[in-house]
């Protein structure tokens, strides 16, 4: 490879005309001058020697034309014309509200939150952080237990998830049983019921109204209120269970924990539910932030995301991921969640309606929801219905023997979805946006003329009503004008680096353009205001938007079909791996158990297998990074009869094309197993290659890598499974949605919503319509040249690790500074902090390799800026040979000392080697346009041995 580089120089304009034009950052002049610094002259010759014969893709990409962003909008308002907008009131744990306008044009909507990283880089991330803390805070509040996590997928997989937390805490060393109350949520049953299954976990349905049946169970799981909209005691069931060893799990509605009492308060362990109605729309059914809070003595074994409190440098309080050796992607096979991400946008979103509205204004939501129901309650009773439950929140549940059908008609006519349970009984569930029109169309429906005129006794018992305080923290009650919720938003969005601010050149995670014409669709009504559970005949333009997009994707990755239900790519994966063992079991192959993955793999890889009932065996990689065959012909060989999957990334992590992947593909076939491709790298292959027709059988894609959904600052993504014809009788299901997927040989739900996070696929539908088979093999090659071009530009200054044919790498390249450390003591993470200062995120830090820089600049990066993060990367690499020749002290130099706030550089007392120049502004343009971070580098460890996990009081700030 020539490595040669050639300074911008001014060139006729280019005329870009097209979406795809816009959406890739070079023009066809930058991309000229960047493959002559690499040393080709097209486009196609690079791809040619990049991407190896063996996996390109015989004929061109079968999509649609692509469209204008105008003619996109046209049609997804077709789309968004058949689905019909109902007032519903079916509960099931999704629920209207009132999104703030001033949270949804200000988070939202704002790139400034949507396009952020998750916060690995904690100095440059402390707005979203304090954000998360104050979503901790008000679950740890609400739910009266001390320790929250930033937010977990869904209520559902949250659900799931305390089931194993509550296995891990027993000490068990078999499986046990898990007993679920009848009123929990059903989808949520069946969620526990498809995790169960793999851990050989016996799931038994009871009904807990009247106590706990015999036998021998590790946890119990209630619901509070019920599904059936009743509200019950726990403690009597809390106490029982205790007695007999086992953990109580509630799945609680937190805006009703504003008038019951605390399940902490009733003896719950651990307590999981959603944030959604806390002013996060329906979509569909996602994204929504799920939550989990434990008891104390057990919060390091609580599973995702935990924001704590620790100190700078300085040892003022700073924020930052606590206990991160519980990542998964560290744990590998030995982790005992999937989770590697959150939801952290929309929990966001509910932290910030906490915030405007605060305890008062929360309180006054649920006491108004709550008469709503007491009024249809009344009403009923009149009417002639019978009032199933006497105690109960915001959901009545009505006995009308024989009538249910015939009600649930007249409500629908009356403009309302009701929930029908059978033929004898309806739910009726209030909320937010529940008026008195509501109230007054569910009466007519069962015959009455007008809700009772006096006034309504309320329906929860006194003995369960909440007495404790909650939300007393200042940052509660100091927002309620919209002029002081918006500042305080933008003084939270200052405070970090998302991708409007710079280039977050973040290996394996593609942080590129979420363009605005994508992300408008997801605010329509008619895409925002849909229950999951709506009557088919409303939702024709999500089933028609979804199965186009399920096709196009099929179609990009040569699978028969695909799945949109996984709503991560950890969940795609274990569907993935579910569909894998379902297809070996239909064979009479339980046996195969082994799942083979390289020592190179995503580490939520060996999380998944393992949770998918699977034993890991680790491949070793070669000196170059690729699959060692001999190993792999090796363990193939001694696993043979047990071999289920081999689960390999491709492009690799380390950013190379593999020659050997169809011999790998060929070697897991003739043994009987099945080839699992993580699709995290696709940028690097669509319109180029499919993995359906190189050799692998399932893949999972991230949409929120390849297909365009903004990271949120760690979440909400997507993670579609697409699988070839064999496995398509083993993709999910789900138990309320016939349409959703293979009822009979399904896997069951891996999400609690039938179609996932719904309501983001319009964003990935439109990124796929306007740029057309042309625009997104376009993509990709950009993505290639654009990786090539900065380590043609960085390889004289920092070695790249691995390369594949003729020196070229994929769509990444990683910069090796082990050499450098050796040499000179400058570490990676003495790079990553110092390139604050010059204004980037820094890339993936040593990872997949110790002491290593992963960096990957997308296609949406135009020349000028993959430039701008070169010369820094220069300059930095200059910084580190004053530090080698002496000139900057080796403790005591701008690169031990980053990132530099203001605040450090105005001290009287600057002792420091270099000047405050040098650490400030260590080149001109940063004169013009200059981040500061707002803490100093951060002291993981302390945070680790003081571990607090909720908002901290303001004294703790003082000077």
């Amino acid at each position: 490879m020539t490595a040669q580089y050639f300074a911008p120089v001014a060139s006729p304009q280019h005329p870009r005309s097209t979406f795809a034009d816009r959406h890739i950052g070079p023009s066809p002049d930058d991309q000229s001058r960047m493959l002559a610094a690499i040393g080709y002259s097209s486009a196609e010759a690079l791809m040619d020697d990049a991407v190896p014969a063996v996996i390109r893709t015989g004929r061109p990409l079968d999509l649609p034309a692509a469209l204008s962003e105008p003619q996109a909008l046209a049609r997804l308002r077709e789309l968004a014309a058949k689905n019909t907008v109902v007032r519903s009131m079916i509960g099931l744990g999704y629920h209207g509200t009132h999104t703030p306008g001033v949270i949804l044009r200000n988070v939202l909507e704002n790139p400034g939150w949507y396009t952020a990283y998750t916060p690995y880089q904690p100095e440059i991330s402390q707005g979203r952080l304090e954000a998360l803390l104050n979503f901790q805070t008000v679950v740890s509040d609400l739910t009266g237990l001390p320790v929250a996590n930033a937010s977990l997928l869904d209520e559902g997989t949250a659900a799931a998830e305390a089931m194993a937390l509550a296995h891990r805490v027993s000490k068990r060393k078999d499986p046990g049983s898990f007993l679920v109350d009848t009123d929990a949520l059903p989808q949520t049953i069946e969620v526990i019921r498809t995790r169960a299954v793999p851990l050989g976990i016996e799931v038994v349905i009871a009904d807990l109204s009247g106590g706990l049946p015999e036998g021998d169970f590790f946890g119990v799981l209630l619901q509070y209120p019920g599904a059936s909209g009743a509200v019950r005691d726990l403690e009597p069931v809390s106490a029982a269970a205790h007695e007999r060893g086992a953990q109580v799990v509630v799945a609680a509605d937190l805006l009703a924990l504003t008038l019951l009492r605390p399940p902490g308060e009733s003896g719950a362990d651990i307590v999981v539910g959603s944030s959604q109605r806390f002013g996060v729309p329906y979509g569909f059914g996602g994204p929504h932030a799920g939550y989990m809070a434990v008891r104390e003595g057990i919060q390091r074994q609580l599973p995702g995301r935990l924001v704590g409190v620790s100190v700078d440098a300085d040892g003022a309080p700073a924020y930052r991921l606590a206990l991160q050796t519980r990542e998964q992607h560290i744990r590998r096979e030995k982790a005992t969640s999937n989770i590697c991400t959150a939801q952290v946008l929309l929990a966001v979103m509910a932290s910030m309606y906490a915030v405007y509205h605060g305890p008062e204004g929360l309180a006054a939501i649920a006491e108004r929801t709550h008469g709503h129901a007491a009024e249809i309650a009344a009403g009923l009773r009149r009417a002639g219905a019978e009032v199933v439950h006497d105690a109960f929140f915001d959901t009545v549940l009505a006995r009308v023997p024989g009538r249910a059908r015939e009600i649930l008609a007249k409500a629908l006519e009356n403009g309302r979805n009701l929930r029908l349970v059978d033929d004898d009984h309806l739910a009726i569930a209030c909320d937010e946006t529940t008026d008195a029109s509501d109230v007054a169309a569910v009466l007519a429906s069962f015959g009455l003329d007008e809700a009772p005129a006096e006034e309504v006794a309320q329906a929860i018992p006194e003995g369960l009503r909440r007495e404790s305080p909650y939300l007393t923290h200042p940052v509660f009650h100091a927002h309620r004008s919209e002029t002081a919720m918006l500042r305080y938003l933008r003084k939270l969005q200052d405070r970090d680096i998302a991708l409007d601010r710079s280039m977050i050149p973040l290996g394996s995670c593609t942080m590129k353009l979420n363009a605005t014409t994508e992300m408008e669709p997801i605010t329509w009504p008619e895409f925002a205001d849909i229950h999951p559970f709506a009557p088919v005949e409303q939702v024709q333009g999500y089933l028609e938007l979804i199965g186009e997009l399920e096709d196009w994707l099929a179609e990009l990755t040569g699978y028969a079909r695909v799945s949109v239900q996984p709503n991560a790519g950890s969940q795609g994966e274990l569907a993935g791996l579910l569909a894998i063992r379902g297809y070996h079991a239909s064979r009479g192959d339980q046996g195969r158990t082994i799942c083979l993955i390289p020592s190179s793999a995503h580490g939520t890889n060996a999380a998944s297998a393992v949770m998918a009932g699977m034993k890991v065996v680790v491949v070793t990689c070669d000196d170059h990074g690729n699959i060692d065959l001999d190993d792999l012909h090796a363990k193939i060989e001694k696993h043979r009869e047990q071999l289920a999957a081999i689960m390999v990334t491709y492009p690799s992590t380390h950013g190379v094309f593999e020659e050997t992947i169809a011999d790998v593909c060929k070697a897991v076939h003739d043994a009987g197993g099945q080839v699992y491709v993580d699709g995290a790298n696709l940028n690097a292959l669509v319109g180029l290659a499919r993995p359906g027709e190189f050799g692998s059988d399932v893949s999972h894609l991230n949409l929120h890598k390849t297909f365009c959904i903004p990271h949120g600052g760690g979440g909400p993504g997507v993670g579609p499974v697409g699988v070839r014809e064999h496995l398509v009788p083993f993709l999910p299901s789900h138990p309320l949605r016939a349409e959703a997927g293979p009822q009979e040989t399904g896997v069951g739900p891996i999400s609690a919503a039938p179609w996932g996070s719904a309501g983001i696929l319009p964003i990935s539908w439109t990124y796929i319509a306007m740029m057309g088979p042309d625009g997104l093999r376009e993509a990709t090659e950009s993505a290639i040249i654009g990786a090539n071009y900065l380590a043609a530009r960085l390889a004289p200054h920092y070695p790249v690790l691995y390369t594949g044919r003729n020196g070229l790498v994929a769509h990444e390249c990683i910069a090796d500074l082990r050499k450098i450390t050796k040499e000179t003591g400058v570490t990676a993470e003495d790079v990553a902090k110092r390139l604050i200062d010059y204004g980037f995120h820094a890339p993936t830090l040593s990872f997949p390799v110790a002491g290593t820089l992963m960096i990957e600049p997308t296609e949406s990066e135009d020349l000028a800026e993959l430039d701008r993060f070169a010369d820094a990367m220069i300059e930095i690499r200059r910084e580190i040979e004053r530090v080698a020749d002496g000139t900057f002290d080796r403790d005591d130099n701008p690169l031990k000392n980053a990132p530099h706030t203001a605040a450090s550089l105005i001290t009287e007392d600057w002792k420091h080697s270099y000047t405050r120049e040098e650490a400030a502004y260590p080149v001109p343009a940063l004169r013009e346009d200059k981040y500061w971070s707002p803490v100093r580098r951060i002291d993981q460890a302390y945070g680790d041995r003081n571990l607090v996990c909720s908002c901290p009081p303001p004294e703790a700030f003082e000077d």
